[in-house]
């Protein structure tokens, strides 16, 4: 049930955003966090700041996470509500802890130039764009979370994201546990 947490009612609910890569997670979550007062945890961040991972992953460029010290690590934070969650991954997270889990999506054009602008190339890149292409992330909320709490979001423009915030903004503030 939405909103119960080990027997007792969260007061604000908890917020997963995920995508592929350059969909606007961060950007998303982040004036989310602003226009709510909600804490915005980027997980990335957290696993680099907190060592959460098992070293580094030359072929992606990226750190090979540690998904049980991540949960650990949110355990308490998620108890108490009121968290946006943005990372690029969903399925390891418990069911539990999110209210709501959107995924942010990106036509091919919009995401190869984002992409290719922060200096993907080679296997990263492909693997990002075939990700998007067969909606990987949208297909893993699905069959980890209930269908209900799930929502695709278009992200291409400033204009998605600007809608996108008042959107789940508005879905805040009705929001009862």
């Amino acid at each position: 049930m939405a909103g119960l947490n080990n027997g007792t009612r969260r007061l604000r609910p908890n917020l997963l955003i995920t995508g592929t890569p350059g969909t606007g997670k961060s950007t998303t979550a982040s004036a989310l966090a602003e226009a709510t007062n909600f804490r915005h945890i980027c997980v990335g961040d957290l696993i680099k700041e907190k060592n959460l991972h098992e070293g580094w992953d030359d072929e992606f460029q990226c750190h090979v996470i540690n998904e049980d010290l991540v949960c650990d690590e949110l355990e308490d934070v998620m108890e108490g509500g009121g968290n946006i969650v943005d990372y690029h991954g969903c399925d390891f997270f418990p069911e539990r802890w999110f209210d709501r889990v959107v995924v942010l999506q990106t036509e091919n054009s919009f995401l190869y130039d984002r992409l290719t602008k922060r200096g993907y190339s080679g296997t990263k890149l492909s693997n990002n764009m075939d990700s998007e292409i067969f909606q990987v992330l949208l297909e893993e909320a699905r069959d980890s979370y209930k269908e209900e709490i799930v929502t695709a979001l278009q992200s291409n423009t400033i204009e998605d994201i600007s809608n996108n915030v008042a959107s789940l903004t508005d879905w805040i503030t009705t929001w009862r546990p």
